[in-house]
């Protein structure tokens, strides 16, 4: 859209008409709008956010069989910008989060190395730091897609919520694994978590020698206990299911582990009927986050926004239809526009009352993109539940609804309970 046809819109009363109407039929009251009287909250030593915002909180799904193997999803249409506070980043336990004493903490790197080692938290910290920022997305994220007929509560949130991105500081795994002394042969490294169930899983060498962080630190401060703490691994653009919380130890070996994590779980059913395992790379995603499901818009302007990040490095453009995919316009990314991280995407945009879809589709500088539902399942098999990255619909209605747009697919009979899952159980998200 050029500049003169949005001023042209704007002044044909779409939003400056609003702001008018609004404050010629609302009388400015005094009391509303004058300095409080009384002082104000005092100094504290770690702040906390209004009590007016209470309600912007993680979702937590009513049908998990317990909270301590399951899943919490972060508030997407609730934020702003691109990276996720702490205490919002989705959560994703295997048999809940352990409280780990920092000065009793070690991290053990064994196996086929030169040296086996013992880092102690503050040895971490003596090694040389970066601070980077990525996205980490549970492969269960999207498990709504699989239900037939779709959910029609749905929500951005629910919809692809066990995603966040956060700034992360830590050490290249590889300076550690060079400190060890990586032995010739070695092609495989199986971390192990402090969590009760032990979770273990196999990450290739190459990985881990590329860009894989030993992270200590999460926007500015230290790893929130759910997040990991004090020390869990981040792998760059891969499923979050491989990046191991509350790292214990790092064996280096010739094979892969096959771990419970890795066969019966985290594998993908294909529509051919073939099972694959070891498919960690998360596809382009793409979510509107405004207007989305369960929101109420007014005719008139309004921005359109949204997410979107892929696992095979940065987003180059997000295009939005308002016909189901006949034709597509760009919309601005916001930068700066990181690799294997979160980027907020924007278009403005006049809604004249009538009902419309809204789709939103990623293109990633490989040239990977979101296919439409019936596309995904040519290739992937319905009774799947990870790795659903088809093109999410929002209907508008004409009284103002957003409701989920995606329309049941021929020939599937998935029952809601037994359609989703973030690996060990079912969720009924």
């Amino acid at each position: 859209m050029d500049r003169r046809k949005f001023f042209r819109l704007i002044g044909a009363g779409s939003l400056l008409g609003l702001l008018k109407a609004k404050a010629q039929g609302s009388p400015w009251r005094e009391e509303t709008f004058a300095p409080l009287r009384g002082l104000g909250t005092p100094l504290q030593e770690y702040g906390t956010r209004s009590p007016f915002e209470e309600e912007v909180i993680r979702y937590i799904s009513p049908g998990l069989r317990t909270r301590h193997s399951g899943a919490s999803f972060a508030p997407l249409e609730k934020l702003d910008g691109v990276l996720t506070p702490n205490g919002l980043f989705f959560e994703r336990h295997h048999a809940g989060a352990p409280q780990v004493d920092p000065e009793h903490y070690r991290l053990v790197i064994h196996g086929m190395v030169e040296r086996p080692l013992a880092f102690t938290l503050e040895d971490l910290k003596r090694f040389p730091s970066v601070t980077r920022t990525y996205f980490i997305e549970c492969a269960g994220n999207g498990q709504n897609g699989y239900r037939n007929p779709p959910d029609p509560e749905l929500t951005a949130t629910r919809s692809r919520g066990l995603a966040s991105n956060a700034s992360w500081t830590g050490v290249p795994l590889a300076l550690l694994l060079k400190e060890a002394g990586v032995k010739p042969g070695a092609r495989w490294l199986i971390p192990e978590g402090m969590d009760p169930a032990a979770y273990t899983r196999s990450l290739p060498l190459e990985k881990g020698m590329e860009d894989v962080l030993v992270a200590y630190g999460q926007n500015g401060e230290a790893l929130r206990p759910e997040q990991g703490y004090p020390v869990r691994l981040v792998v760059p653009g891969w499923e979050g299911s491989i990046q191991v919380k509350w790292l214990r130890r790092i064996l280096v070996t010739d094979l892969p582990a096959m771990a419970k994590d890795e066969t019966s779980e985290y594998t993908d059913l294909m529509a051919d009927g073939r099972v694959l395992a070891f498919t960690w790379i998360m596809e382009p995603q793409s979510i509107l986050t405004y207007p989305s499901g369960l929101q109420r818009i007014q005719p008139g302007f309004h921005e359109i926004r949204g997410l979107a990040w892929s696992g095979f490095g940065r987003v180059r453009r997000v295009e939005v239809s308002f016909d189901e995919g006949r034709s597509w316009r760009r919309a601005a990314l916001e930068g700066p526009v990181e690799p294997l991280a979160f980027v907020r995407f924007k278009l403005p945009w006049y809604w004249d009352g009538r009902e419309v879809v809204l789709w939103s589709r990623a293109w990633d500088e490989k040239g990977h993109t979101q296919p439409t539902r019936e596309e995904f399942f040519r290739r992937w098999g319905r009774n799947n539940r990870y790795h659903y990255n088809a093109i999410q619909a929002w209907r508008i209605l004409p009284d103002g609804r957003v409701v989920n747009g995606d329309r049941p697919l021929e020939g599937a009979s998935l029952p809601p309970a037994t359609a989703g899952g973030c690996g060990g159980e079912v969720l009924d998200v």
